[in-house]
């Protein structure tokens, strides 16, 4: 799928505190805890748990999210397709970065191991 203007705009200007709450439900629903979605928020973004509750309570937009994130160096290791988009072929940097996020939580849901998800070498 190819993304375009209009869908890299509107994943700019979705709020994170409308999405959160379906992050938190995929991973509860897989037996994964809130703990483990924030370490893997953490990782990706370098945003502790207040930090991460300030974006919620603010209503932050994605664009204002990652604005204020320090990416993980290696999340450029993060590939893969994720909502029929192949990651690696994203070229607006914010649109690659929200799907980043998505692959994780996918990842997470998915049962994988946390040093898998979190990218270290074995």
């Amino acid at each position: 799928m190819k993304v375009t203007a209009k869908h890299n705009e509107r994943v700019a200007n979705m709020k994170f505190s409308s999405v959160y709450p379906h992050y938190v439900t995929k991973v509860e629903k897989k037996d994964r805890t809130v703990e483990e979605l924030h370490q893997v928020m953490t990782w990706l973004t370098g945003f502790d748990e207040a930090k991460i509750q300030e974006f919620i309570g603010n209503e932050a937009t994605f664009e204002e999210f990652f604005q204020q994130a320090k990416l993980h160096p290696n999340a450029h290791l993060i590939t893969g397709v994720i909502c029929g988009y192949r990651i690696e072929e994203i070229d607006n940097t914010l649109t690659r970065q929200v799907r980043y996020l998505d692959k994780l939580i996918d990842e997470l849901a998915k049962g994988r191991k946390m040093e898998k998800i979190l990218r270290k070498k074995s």
